[in-house]
């Protein structure tokens, strides 16, 4: 009952840690999501400035054409509203070059916002998880071999805390030594419950 109140904690404590570990890259997701749509509101000024400024532009240009259509100084009429029509056109291509710059911002601090978080979970989180997923299945095929609970027995005098240990008893050691068959299973199943398997093959 001892060894399987150890296995409960330590099964719980894996299945806290993964989801932990998913709500905090998700909530660094939104996070991310927020500051981009945050930063997007720096360009409302110049998309405003693009609409007027194409708009402007395109007033002159109809003013300038129903002008130029006056006999003899038509085309002296049109050359003001035609220049005033391209200074309005700079606005917008200013309008827009400010949105594209914003844009640009706006992505780059919300991929560096998520990429930090990320990085940690790939190169630190991530590979420990793998290791553990590996050493769990080396031991599930151990310990259906012949040999298998000695081995992990042994594993578990070598890696096992000494407070664990000697729960099992203050002569483990001897025990398996001599090869108590209860001690070779006490310290196998204690191995394998820091892998979070349980001696009939199910994980906790």
């Amino acid at each position: 009952m001892k060894l399987y109140a150890d296995r409960l904690p330590h099964a719980i404590r894996q299945l806290l840690t993964d989801l932990a570990v998913v709500i905090w890259v998700y909530a660094w997701i939104r996070a991310g999501l927020w500051v981009h749509d945050l930063v997007l509101k720096l360009g409302v000024p110049g998309q405003k400035l693009e609409g007027a400024g194409t708009g402007i532009a395109d007033n002159l240009a109809d003013a300038g054409g129903k002008v130029g259509r006056v006999p003899l100084v038509g085309d002296e009429l049109t050359a003001p509203f035609t220049k005033a029509a391209e200074a309005a056109r700079t606005l917008a291509d200013a309008g827009r070059e400010q949105q594209q710059i914003v844009q640009n911002l706006a992505l780059v601090l919300s991929l560096l916002l998520v990429a930090v978080p990320l990085a940690l979970v790939l190169f630190l989180w991530l590979p420990l998880r793998v290791r553990w997923m590996r050493r769990a299945g080396i031991a599930a095929r151990v310990r259906s071999q012949p040999a298998g609970k000695d081995l992990l027995a042994l594993r578990a005098l070598a890696s096992q805390p000494l407070n664990k240990l000697t729960r099992l008893g203050p002569d483990i050691a001897q025990s398996w030594r001599n090869g108590d068959a209860a001690a070779v299973d006490a310290l196998a199943e204690l191995e394998l419950s820091r892998l979070g398997l349980s001696p009939s093959g199910r994980r906790r």
